[in-house]
This record gives structure tokens, C-alpha cells and sequence, in this order.
């Protein structure tokens, strides 16, 4: 099973060299540590970043410098700042080879629901709402399970969509999911979980090809 930190370095291996990716807030915002070395990235953020570090180390935060989480961050050489309309543009004009997001929900048809629950105070949806219609690669970082127990992978979300048919690939804490064809294709086990476990924690229609690997991380 993976912690956090284990989901996003999964995810870092998707990143491709010369791709722009926007990281949302949470779980993806830590996959710029685990980029190979060997490729060039530019990360991007919505409040106006355009090639975000890793996150800094103690003592070395600047607190004008942050992302879309009001998280400090770093830059690497070369980055730019901008204004959100800049950076909006980018996002719509569909500028963004891939797109990392955290959810609360996902639908076995791609729906995202992943900015509010009912009844809780909440500033508004944010830029999750242009990501979610612009992008065309959209991965979801997200625990496969609530603190309940109860799957967060469904046939249909119960919470306020974020967006509709957008998700391409999940990665949880126990697997890596494809979206296609209205079901959940499991692609990969996490070290240490068997298929069992994960059919059990996937409400939605889970397919199973053939033997599933287990994450090489």
C-alpha cells in the first residue's frame, strides 16, 4: 500500500520530457519531487507560476513564493510569474499537456467531484472548473477509500461534480486505474495488495485483464 508520497511518485512516472503540467492542490503538488532528473518539466500553477520547483527546505521558504495551495514553493531557472489571466489563457487554450488532481469522488464513467461537500463552508470552486474542461490528460492522486472505509471510486458521485467524462487515469493508494469505456481498468496493484482487496474497494465496474503487475516504483 502507498502513502502519499508513494502515489505521487507513481504519478511523477507519467510525466514525459517537455510536458507543461498543472498540479492541483494536496497530493499532486508533491509529485514535482519525484520528476527524473534526466527530463525537462515545466510545472505550472494557476495563480501565475510557470516552472515550479521542488518544494524548499526549512529555512529556505519565501513566503512571496507560493502555489495555488498558498504552499511555499521553489522555482527553477528560467520561470516566469504572471497574472491569473495569463495564466487562465494557458489553462483554456489548452496549453497544458497534463493535468494532476486530488478528488473526492471519481465515477466509473470520468466524472470528478473534488470541491465541495454539502453543508461545509467552502470559497468556491476555484480553477479545478477550467482545468477539468480544458484538459484532455487529466490524473487523479486520491486515497481509493474514505476515512470510513467506503470507496471513493463509483458508479455514480454523490457529491457536486466538478466535472463531467474528464478523468483519464487514477492512481490510489492500493492501484493505477484507467477510465475508458464507462469502467475501471485495473492497470497495476500497489506493492504488497492483491486484486482481491482492490475489487473490494472499488464500488464501481472494476475489469481485471489477464495478471496485474505491481508498481514498479
Amino acid at each position: 500500500m502507498l502513502d502519499k508520497n508513494g502515489i505521487a511518485k507513481r504519478i511523477a512516472k507519467e510525466v514525459k520530457n517537455g510536458y507543461y503540467v498543472n498540479l492541483g492542490i494536496g497530493i499532486p503538488t508533491l509529485v514535482a519531487n519525484f520528476v527524473r532528473d534526466d527530463i525537462e518539466v515545466e510545472f505550472q500553477s494557476e495563480n501565475g507560476v510557470l516552472g515550479m520547483g521542488p518544494f524548499p527546505f526549512e529555512g529556505e521558504e519565501d513566503a512571496d513564493i507560493i502555489n495555488a495551495g498558498k504552499q511555499t514553493i521553489t522555482t527553477m531557472p528560467g520561470a516566469s510569474f504572471f497574472d491569473s489571466a495569463t495564466s487562465f489563457s494557458m489553462i483554456r487554450g489548452k496549453h497544458v499537456h497534463l493535468t494532476i488532481l486530488g478528488a473526492m469522488e471519481v465515477a466509473e464513467n470520468g466524472d470528478i467531484a473534488n470541491w465541495k461537500i454539502p453543508g461545509k463552508m467552502v470559497k468556491g470552486m476555484g480553477g479545478a472548473m477550467d482545468l477539468v474542461a480544458s484538459a484532455d490528460n487529466i490524473i487523479v492522486a486520491m486515497m481509493h477509500t474514505n476515512k470510513r472505509g467506503e470507496s471513493k471510486l463509483l458508479k455514480k458521485c454523490s457529491l457536486p461534480l466538478t466535472g463531467v467524462g474528464c478523468v483519464t487515469k487514477i492512481v490510489t493508494n492500493l492501484a493505477v486505474l484507467e477510465i475508458k469505456d464507462n469502467k475501471f481498468y485495473l492497470l497495476e496493484r500497489a506493492p504488497g495488495v492483491s486484486v482481491e482487496e482492490i475489487k473490494a474497494a472499488t464500488e464501481g465496474t472494476l475489469i481485471v485483464e489477464g495478471g496485474i503487475p505491481e508498481m514498479d516504483i
